[in-house]
C-alpha cells in the first residue's frame, strides 16, 4: 500500500480509501435517504473491514446518513476492537436527512454540533479525522457553516475539514470566506469523478490543484459500470439503485465506447478491468484516493492491485479520446 498526504495537510492516507456505505444495515424502505435493500449487516461487513486493513489501507470513509447512522455504528465497532485508533484514519460526513423535521439535516450551527456527537457516540471515538460537508445547504448561511466546522476543530472533536460534490465557484467561495476570517480551510473535496464522469476536469481539478486541496473521488467505478462488459447489470445494486442509474443514462452510446476500449486494454494488459480503471484514476493529477466501496472479495484485492498497474501514454490517450461531455451530475444528495 502507498500512503500520502491528504492536500496540503500533514494527514497521510492510503492511496485507497475504503467507502463504507455497503456497511449498515438493509432495508427495502428505498425511499428514505441512506438506506438501500444492497447494504451489507454488520457480521456480513466484517470480512471486508478487516480485509482493508490487511491490505494496509488505514482511510475509512462513512456518513452519519448512511443507513441511518448504522455504518457508522458498524465500522465504530469493528475499528474500536481491531486497530489502534492513532493508526487509522476515520472520516464521516454531515448533511443529510437524519429525521422529518426542521432541523433534523443541513449545515446549521445546530445541526452540525448536534450530529457530530451523535456520529462520535455511533464511531465510539473521540475525535474524527475528516469530518465533511456531505453536500451544500442553500438555506444556512455559509459563515454560519465554517465557524461552526473551526470551533470544531478547535474543541478538539475534529482533526480536518473536506467537502464533497458542488461547482466549483461554490467551494472557491467557501475557501475565499474561510480565509478571509481566518478560519480553518477545507483539506479535501470528494466529488463525482471516473471514467465515464470527467466534468469535474474542466473547474473542480484545476481549483484543487491550485489551492493543494486533495481529492477523493467517489464512484470511482461509476458504480460497478467500469467493471464489467456493456449491459452485465445484472447484480441487486444496479438493479434497485435510481440514482446510480441517474448519473449516467444520458450519455449511454458514449459510455459503451469508453467502456469497450477499456476491456480491450484490460484484455491485452491480462488484468480486469477495474483495475485499468482505477489505475487511470489514481494517476490523474490531483487525485488522492479513490474511495472504493467493496462487497466481493476481489474488490479491494483488484483496488490494491491497480497501484501497481501503469498505463501507457497511448492507452490513456485512447481512452481519453473517447469522452464526450456530460450533463452535470452528482451535486443532489443520495450517497
Amino acid at each position: 500500500m502507498e500512503y500520502v498526504n491528504l492536500g496540503k495537510s500533514g494527514l497521510k492516507v492510503s492511496r485507497i480509501c475504503l467507502g463504507c456505505m455497503s456497511y449498515g444495515e438493509p432495508s427495502d424502505q428505498l425511499q428514505l435517504p441512506g438506506r438501500h435493500a444492497w447494504i451489507l449487516n454488520e457480521a456480513d461487513s466484517q470480512p471486508f473491514l478487516r480485509q482493508a486493513l490487511d491490505l494496509g489501507i488505514n482511510f475509512f470513509d462513512t456518513a452519519n446518513v448512511y443507513s441511518g447512522g448504522a455504518s457508522e455504528a458498524v465500522v465504530g465497532r469493528f475499528l474500536k476492537a481491531n486497530a489502534r485508533r492513532e493508526a487509522v484514519v476515520i472520516a464521516t460526513k454531515v448533511h443529510g436527512e437524519m429525521r422529518k423535521e426542521p432541523n433534523g439535516r443541513g449545515l446549521s450551527r445546530k445541526a452540525i454540533l448536534f450530529e457530530v456527537e451523535q456520529s462520535l457516540r455511533r464511531l465510539e471515538t473521540d475525535y474524527i479525522d475528516l469530518y465533511q460537508i456531505h453536500r451544500l445547504d442553500s438555506e444556512t448561511p455559509i459563515e454560519e457553516t465554517l465557524e461552526a466546522l473551526h470551533d470544531l476543530i478547535k474543541s478538539g472533536k475534529v482533526r480536518y475539514i473536506g467537502a464533497s460534490s458542488m461547482f466549483a465557484w461554490q467551494f472557491a467561495k467557501l475557501l475565499y470566506v474561510a480565509d478571509r476570517h481566518c478560519w480553518t480551510r477545507f483539506i479535501s473535496m470528494q466529488n463525482h469523478y471516473n471514467l465515464l464522469y470527467r466534468e469535474e476536469e474542466r473547474e473542480m481539478m484545476p481549483l484543487c490543484l491550485e489551492e493543494g486541496i486533495g481529492v477523493l473521488p467517489w464512484s470511482p467505478l461509476a458504480r460497478g459500470r467500469l467493471a464489467r462488459p456493456w449491459g452485465d447489470d445484472s447484480t441487486l445494486r444496479i438493479e434497485t439503485d435510481a440514482f446510480g442509474r441517474s448519473l449516467y443514462q444520458h450519455t449511454e452510446d458514449a459510455d459503451h465506447k469508453v467502456i469497450d476500449r477499456m476491456g480491450e486494454i484490460a484484455e491485452k494488459n491480462g488484468v480486469p478491468r477495474a483495475q485499468v480503471a482505477l489505475a487511470w484514476l489514481l494517476s490523474r493529477p490531483g487525485v488522492t484516493a479513490p474511495v472504493v466501496g467493496a462487497t466481493k472479495a476481489h474488490h479491494l484485492e483488484d483496488a490494491a492491485a491497480a497501484l501497481a498497474v501503469r498505463l501507457t501514454p497511448e492507452e490513456t490517450a485512447s481512452l481519453d479520446e473517447l469522452y464526450v461531455p456530460h450533463p452535470i451530475a452528482g451535486h443532489g444528495l443520495r450517497g
